[in-house]
């Protein structure tokens, strides 16, 4: 495996955990919506990934993204019949988003991706000393 090998894989991650932060700040921004139908609700979405293989089958050569896909847990009823956007039966449908589990998400991928950058970091250092051993 090839030093700029480095770069590919902690690049990929670096844009997995991009994707990661923006679908949880789109979750987060929609956690307080409510609908006056469970279809038309917004529903929590998470990224995801599958690890990419090397040319000789290992696993190792980064990540990449295989789609977004919507939570199957029910949305919560509440019963307010006040509400505009209460059905005739009074009930309002409010998004399935966990607050406190987008938030460890959030940080999650935010120290992955710092990670990620260290990574960069420290490679982009140690080939630049390795190209000053030759002057």
């Amino acid at each position: 495996m090839s030093l700029f090998n480095v770069f590919d894989i902690a690049g990929s991650a670096v844009s997995a955990q991009s994707l990661r932060l923006n679908t949880t700040a789109s979750n987060l921004a929609n956690a307080d919506s409510v609908a006056g139908d469970p279809d038309s609700v917004y529903r929590a979405r998470q990224p995801v990934f599958q690890a990419m293989s090397l040319p000789d089958g290992r696993v190792g050569a980064g990540v990449r993204m295989l789609g977004v896909v919507e939570s199957a847990a029910p949305p919560t009823v509440r019963h307010d019949p006040n509400h505009p956007m209460a059905n005739a039966d009074g009930e309002v449908f409010a998004s399935n988003v966990d607050p406190v589990a987008e938030l460890v998400n959030m940080i999650s991928a935010s120290r992955s991706y710092q990670t990620n950058i260290e990574v960069m970091n420290t490679s982009k250092t140690l080939l630049l000393r390795t190209l000053s051993l030759g002057q």
